[in-house]
């Protein structure tokens, strides 16, 4: 997540970073602050997913992305998540646990399909079509979380969830802190204005924290953005990218979210194909 830079190799160390759960990390089982300024998930979620990466230019990068379980053998993430000009992935995922290491239902990786128009952040504005699937090798019992029809409106009220960083200052992506305990955090739809010129649109969602200083961050990427449906049911709507401005810190700006109801077509066609 939040990978813009120009050269590859530029572009592979910063995504390393930012999915980074070096091991040097310091850990923090049931900290009151994550995804940055969010609290320890207050309910089970059992289509949420960890998915276990490793840096491709420098391996001591051990990182996280997250993923919503749509069907009993897919999860639905970020293209960038499984990249491998930038991420080598573990093999593994881990689905239905609140805890990032342990619980759930473990499975393995057989397939990944990314967008075919999915562009890394290093040549555009921000990343386009940063969408993928994982299939897995077999079914799991978890209840998978349904795509919505259409995202709300603006104002409309969220919901993310991560394993991501709760601390966006540390320049050194070792000193990050990462807890183990699944975070989330009340959001809302933003307009497109709220988010910075050209990141925003049909496609891509701008997502604006109701509590100050909260965003995703480091590690959040691929992870779920939630709205309830008419029955107060969690249905999924977006998965997080990156920054919804350039320049400034999670925790300062607004996030960008792919649309999953934009891309449901894609999404059932794909299923199908490689099922």
């Amino acid at each position: 997540m939040f990978s813009l830079k120009s050269s590859r190799r530029t572009v592979a160390r910063t995504v390393a970073m930012a999915l980074a759960g070096a091991a040097g990390a310091a850990m923090m089982s049931g900290s009151a602050e994550a995804i940055v300024n969010g609290k320890d998930s207050t309910q089970r979620y059992p289509s949420m997913v960890s998915i276990p990466v490793t840096g491709v230019d420098d391996p001591t990068f051990k990182g996280v992305c997250g993923g919503s379980l749509i069907d009993s053998k897919w999860v639905l993430t970020a293209a960038h998540c499984v990249d491998p000009k930038l991420v080598t992935l573990d093999g593994t995922v881990r689905i239905g646990s609140e805890w990032k290491k342990s619980g759930g239902t473990v499975r393995s990786i057989a397939k990944t399909v990314s967008h075919p128009g999915y562009k890394n952040g290093e040549n555009v504005v921000a990343n386009r079509h940063d969408l993928a699937l994982i299939r897995l090798n077999r079914s799991v019992s978890e209840k998978p979380i349904r795509i919505a029809d259409k995202p709300g409106r603006p104002g409309t009220p969220t919901r993310i969830l991560g394993f991501g960083t709760i601390d966006d200052t540390a320049p050194d992506p070792t000193k990050l802190v990462f807890p183990n305990r699944l975070q989330e955090l009340d959001t809302r739809r933003g307009a497109v204005s709220e988010c910075a010129p050209g990141y925003a649109g049909n496609t891509r969602l701008c997502t604006i924290s109701q509590v100050p200083k909260a965003m995703a961050c480091h590690g959040d990427s691929g992870g779920p953005q939630l709205q309830r449906d008419r029955k107060g049911r969690w249905e999924l709507i977006g998965v997080t990218s990156g920054p919804g401005a350039p320049g400034v810190r999670c925790s300062e700006g607004p996030g960008l979210y792919t649309s999953a109801p934009a891309y449901a077509g894609w999404i059932h066609k794909a299923m199908s194909r490689n099922g």
